[in-house]
């Protein structure tokens, strides 16, 4: 014990003697100038589109008259003979009944509906036939009757946006426009139909006329062009941004809902990821033609969680300031009385982090001047698969081994309160610092609006990659999988 004590001393005094000749230094860690990169994955995001077909139906409104057609003309044979069997011979036995048959069919208001990929106009038909002055007996006998027409529209889209389609026309008579008259029914529907047939083929022919003029490109082009953007992943502590770049546009199809026609469009982009202020948005191309693909969306981003150097200096400042209300107990030296100032941390080259901490030491029984200089330290983090919990191996410790006061300042930061210490800090921020983050990015992409898009965004789950040191911060690749779609929604 006694010759530990004489050693302590002798260091002390050669320690005092050092201090006031010279501070000690070393040279700093060379700062490494390399990047983070900004991640870069491929997404498929759904952005469906609707087509009002309201300007379909007052186009039909428009091209099919109230009524469809009249009639006014004499019949020779509005009754057909009767005729009798006698001695086996058919005998007519009252002539044929003449009469004139006047009336008009009119359709009521349209009504326009979905049924899976099919646009169904409903056409209500009334008809309303009188037979007049049938053989001079009977003065006039008036028929109704009622239809339901259905025009069944398919649409499709071609590769460069144009709409086509094909509609086929169906009616039946619920209730069948006749008279009754001496015992037998009359029934019109045979003049009915023949003139139902010119309407239902003028019917067939606007349809198909109107589905040409719905301008799906205009909205295609408008979604395509306003992709081209950056969206706010989280605001700030760190400010993260996604932009996105589209490649393709799939079409699956589309449903009819109510009186919108929803297209099942896909925007496959590539999505690249940002921890800075927001990016530039990327340079719009023109629309290109579809791809006739069912698109399955999934959204798969890379958030790039940056701890830049900056906000990890002063967590490592905190942890040097509490420990050093207790003095470090160095290997053959005994107590001292350690202050740090502030630390300075940084990139180092082949993956490393340096990190230097001036530093005031004395022995703990002892007045008199301190030994000053600073510490540096550089290690390498590294994290096990699917972790945030970082460790950093491979410390090396620097100071100036020409002088006792280097050896101490060497002494110390091999001590177990220092480098694990450190190490601790920077290991409990960071993961704090990723559980932050996923939960701010989930709440900020669950749902909101950006311009004309209202965005919605569904994360599943968050994989964890391989840290990095860089030159701009300490690098851990998230990969972030879910879903996502954008409605487009104009400002009316």
């Amino acid at each position: 014990m006694r010759a530990i004590n004489s050693l302590a001393v002798t260091i002390a005094a050669a320690v005092a003697l050092a201090a006031c000749d010279r501070k000690v230094a070393v040279d700093p860690p060379p700062r490494a100038t390399d990047k983070a990169p900004s991640p870069t994955q491929t997404s498929l995001i759904a952005v469906p589109i609707n087509a009002d077909t309201t300007a379909l139906k007052r186009a039909l409104e428009r091209a099919v008259p109230k009524t469809l057609w009249t009639i006014n003309r004499r019949e020779r044979a509005c009754v057909k003979p009767q005729q009798l069997k006698v001695f086996g011979k058919e005998v007519e036995v009252t002539p044929p009944i003449a009469c004139t048959i006047v009336g008009r069919v009119t359709r009521g208001p349209l009504r326009l509906r979905g049924v899976g990929d099919e646009i169904i106009v409903d056409v209500p038909l009334s008809a309303t036939i009188a037979a007049r002055d049938v053989g001079g007996v009977l003065k006039g006998e008036t028929a109704t009757g009622a239809a339901m027409a259905h025009a069944r529209v398919q649409i499709d889209i071609t590769p460069d946006w144009r709409t086509r389609g094909t509609a086929r026309i169906s009616y039946g008579w619920t209730k069948a426009p006749g008279i009754n008259f001496l015992g037998k029914r009359i029934t019109f529907t045979d003049e009915a139909d023949a003139k139902l047939k010119p309407v239902v083929r003028d019917v067939e022919r606007e349809v198909n006329r109107e589905i040409a003029r719905i301008d799906i490109r205009q909205q295609a082009s408008e979604v395509w062009r306003q992709s081209f953007t950056a969206l706010e992943l989280n605001r700030d502590k760190p400010p993260v941004w996604m932009r996105i770049t589209p490649q393709r546009i799939l079409y699956g199809g589309y449903r009819m809902e109510g009186q919108q026609m929803r297209l099942n469009l896909g925007l496959e982009a590539i999505t690249e990821t940002f921890v800075s202020g927001r990016p530039t948005d990327p340079t719009p191309t023109p629309l290109p033609n579809m791809v006739r693909e069912a698109p399955t969306p999934h959204l798969d981003v890379r958030v790039p969680v940056l701890a830049d150097y900056s906000q990890l200096q002063p967590v490592v400042d905190r942890a040097l300031l509490k420990r050093s209300a207790r003095p470090f107990v160095l290997p053959k030296v005994g107590p001292m009385t350690v202050k740090f100032g502030k630390s300075t941390i940084y990139g180092a080259p082949d993956g490393r982090i340096a990190l230097g901490v001036d530093v005031a030491m004395r022995l703990a029984d002892r007045s008199g001047q301190p030994t000053q200089g600073r510490i540096w330290m550089t290690a390498v983090p590294n994290n096990k698969p699917g972790s945030a919990e970082v460790h950093f191996t491979d410390l090396l410790i620097n100071g100036d081994t020409d002088g006792v006061g280097g050896d101490l300042l060497i002494t110390l930061g091999q001590s177990p309160g220092f480098a694990p210490l450190i190490a601790d800090a920077l290991t409990q921020n960071f993961a704090r610092d990723l559980r932050e983050l996923q939960g701010k990015i989930k709440r900020a992409v669950d749902q909101r609006r950006e311009g004309a898009f209202v965005i919605r965004t569904r994360v599943d789950g968050f994989e964890i990659g391989q840290i990095k040191a860089y030159g701009n911060g300490l690098y851990l690749p998230v990969r972030m999988v879910g879903g996502a779609s954008v409605d487009y929604r104009p400002a009316k």
